[in-house]
């Protein structure tokens, strides 16, 4: 499954990525604006926004893009590794893949 997370910390992306892959998903990651996220972002599974850490015109342009290709959207408040694994959880109810 693949996955798109719209905001979120800098220096989280990698630490989002390698969580999204112990639960077995390939994701991208966009922090900051650079260009436009609608075109870059692709068909995913899921996109999730965490809204505490993205601007108005990234998240409004992501979730026009989602709806438009029914691409499922989980909001997340908080940008930490506990709420993109919760959100994960949720959504496919999925648990980490063992090491």
């Amino acid at each position: 499954m693949s996955v798109v997370i719209v905001g979120g910390n800098e220096c989280m992306e990698c630490r989002y990525k390698e969580i999204c892959k112990q639960y077995g998903h390939e994701a991208k990651v966009f922090t900051k604006e650079r260009g436009s996220v609608a075109r870059k972002m692709g068909c995913p599974d899921l996109l999730i926004m965490f809204t505490g850490t993205v601007s108005h015109k990234m998240m409004n342009s992501a979730a026009a893009e989602a709806k438009r290709h029914c691409i499922p959207i989980e909001w997340a408040h908080s940008s930490s590794a506990s709420a993109l694994k919760k959100v994960l959880e949720n959504h496919a109810g999925s648990s980490p893949l063992p090491v």
